[in-house]
């Protein structure tokens, strides 16, 4: 497991296509799916805060996320939470998820069910 709270380098893209074609894909976002913001009665994936996930042939995991606020209490924590749920998962060799802040979060990042259950539709 990898986790690191650092931005791309510069000239890094931000965000990359997720590999949805991937068989372990609709794991891995169901996994992220059993992570919550402590904060907030929802899941990070709903959240819209994993915002890339690549999948290598060989079962390396990179997830690129961000939380809702720089200043967020878990910053340290959240993206090992999710490398943990990630890593069980049967196929998976490596999780690396690092944190960024570009582009910001936003409410329009939430899934439809998210914004239902905090009140927001």
């Amino acid at each position: 497991m990898n986790a690191t709270p650092d931005a791309p380098m510069e000239g890094t893209p931000l965000i990359k296509p997720s590999t949805t074609d991937h068989p372990l894909f609709d794991s891995v976002v169901e996994a992220c799916r059993t992570v919550y913001d402590p904060e907030i009665p929802v899941n990070i994936y709903d959240l819209g805060l994993i915002y890339t996930i690549q999948i290598a042939e060989d079962g390396a995991v990179d997830i690129l996320m961000s939380l809702t606020a720089p200043g967020c209490p878990v910053a340290g924590e959240m993206p090992g939470w999710v490398a943990e749920a990630i890593e069980p998962l049967p196929g998976v060799q490596t999780v690396n998820v690092q944190l960024v802040w570009e582009p910001q979060w936003g409410m329009d990042m939430m899934s439809d069910e998210a914004r239902l259950e905090l009140g927001f539709m």
